[in-house]
């Protein structure tokens, strides 16, 4: 059964092409992973889909009905038909403001897979979820009977749960057969034959400017000879040696000639993208000497009855990279906020400077440019501020634009990118990866392990787990476990 077809759909922005689809098709038995960088388009295709934007151009006809999880939106608390459902995801029907960000995702997915409705549209459903909460969500979605149409950054949740994925990119659809991991493996072949296809580009231009520049050469010096024989009374015989001369500095001037067209006809290859990569210093003012520049003594923390910390004593050490994990509400934001207000029974070194990257940091006055919003307090030229902001997927252009017209997860990448370059020595992030693409999440894994302050993160992505934290730490039942 045809579920949705839109035709010659077509979405501007500010002046720039983000949808120029000729046709696109959804079928009952569709199971799609949406895919590319931030900033192209994909919360805007699937809202678009769902009539949820104003369609500037094109028709959308829709056979069948739609749940919608959105990215970035507020929770709204509803009555969810399946409390079986509610029950398994580990939550209770309390009111938004005492969730967890993964509470809130949580509820929504109890709130779709409640519904009766021929088809998902999910924006990054496993964000903020731990490893427990996308387990069973892969389990339900694999035996969901209606259509998915996600977007996601996570390869694994992907590759358990689609078998296409679209790629959006430049305003156009790419369909690609299988998970992630059979598209990354086509991208991977199509990066390679970019490759190859330059490198022979290359050769070929190189080649043809030598011959140019040999068949030119050839035919000055014929040019001089032929001058100097002008200078000098010439017999009949000479005379009809210098038509043969003339003749073959003629050939030679057209080969050139011929040679300079194949040149321009062999157009412009793009050339493969560089890797940029930055180093990153450390302020000298803010250098820390303490070894353990974050420690905690018999801390307690509740709230009303549930006890959140139960004399907790730990040691942060100097330059390390530490991943705090633990189950949706188990306290991971709470130890954070605890150690950013100092608040009893935490000691932090005398010179310690705090960043801090929180689940919500997205909501921010937008009113100014890109390199203004990165050099506010911020020690690094402009050189390196462009090469980190490229690792994480910026164009040349993308500098200059207002942060106004900046999708949600370039927001987020800014904001990680000027908190790896700030003046701190500490930096505490919460889920940095969430609603990132993968090529950012990449960048993002390699600029942490290159940090050189002292870095706490919670995260539930398991690569940047493995990628990243030389210590990792639970929190579960009121404790603080290092596993």
């Amino acid at each position: 059964m045809l579920l949705l077809k839109a035709k010659d759909l077509y979405v501007e922005y500010l002046g720039r092409t983000v949808l120029d689809i000729d046709q696109l098709e959804l079928y009952e038995y569709d199971r799609i992973g949406l895919v590319g960088a931030n900033g192209a388009g994909k919360s805007t295709l699937l809202k678009t889909l769902l009539g949820k934007m104003p369609l500037q151009h094109g028709k959308i006809a829709r056979e069948g009905t739609f749940t919608y999880l959105p990215q970035l939106d507020e929770v709204i608390v509803q009555d969810v038909q399946d409390y079986a459902i509610v029950g398994k995801l580990g939550i209770d029907r309390v009111q938004a403001e005492t969730m967890s960000g993964g509470e809130e995702t949580r509820l929504k997915i109890a709130q779709a897979l409640s519904g009766e409705a021929h088809g998902i549209f999910a924006d990054e459903p496993t964000s903020h979820l731990d490893r427990e909460g996308i387990d069973f969500l892969v389990n339900q979605l694999k035996h969901y009977s209606g259509a998915l149409l996600i977007i996601s950054h996570d390869r694994y949740f992907l590759d358990q749960v689609v078998d296409k994925i679209w790629e959006l990119k430049d305003g156009k659809i790419t369909e690609y057969w299988g998970g992630y991991t059979d598209y990354l493996v086509l991208k991977e072949e199509e990066r390679q034959a970019q490759v190859a296809q330059y490198n022979q580009y290359v050769a070929e231009r190189e080649r043809l400017e030598q011959v140019m520049i040999e068949k030119k050469n050839q035919a000055r010096k014929l040019d001089r000879k032929e001058s100097g024989r002008k200078s000098r009374s010439e017999s009949g015989g000479r005379l009809g040696h210098q038509k043969s001369q003339g003749s073959k500095q003629k050939k030679l001037h057209n080969a050139a000639k011929n040679t300079k067209r194949r040149i321009e006809a062999l157009g412009e290859v793009t050339p493969p993208e560089a890797v940029r990569n930055v180093q990153f210093r450390q302020n000298k003012a803010l250098e820390l000497h303490h070894p353990f520049p974050i420690t905690g003594h018999d801390i307690c923390k509740r709230f009303g009855d549930k006890v959140i910390f139960d004399h907790v004593s730990f040691q942060f050490p100097l330059g390390g990279k530490i991943a705090i994990k633990g189950a949706n509400g188990a306290g991971k934001t709470t130890l954070f906020n605890m150690i950013r207000d100092r608040e009893s029974g935490i000691t932090l070194s005398p010179k310690a400077e705090i960043g801090y990257f929180v689940q919500t940091g997205y909501k921010f006055d937008r009113n100014q440019n890109v390199m203004a919003f990165m050099q506010e307090n911020c020690d690094y030229p402009v050189s390196d501020i462009r090469s980190v902001l490229a690792s994480m997927g910026f164009t040349q252009q993308d500098v200059r634009k207002e942060l106004s017209v900046l999708s949600g997860g370039e927001i987020i990448k800014l904001q990680l990118a000027k908190l790896l370059l700030g003046r701190y020595n500490i930096l505490l992030m919460d889920e940095p990866s969430n609603f990132l693409d993968i090529p950012a999440v990449e960048a993002l894994e390699t600029m942490m392990r290159k940090y050189t302050g002292t870095i706490l993160f919670i995260s539930h992505d398991a690569r940047l787990l493995e990628g990243v934290a030389d210590q990792v730490y639970e929190v579960k039942d009121g404790g603080l476990v290092r596993v």
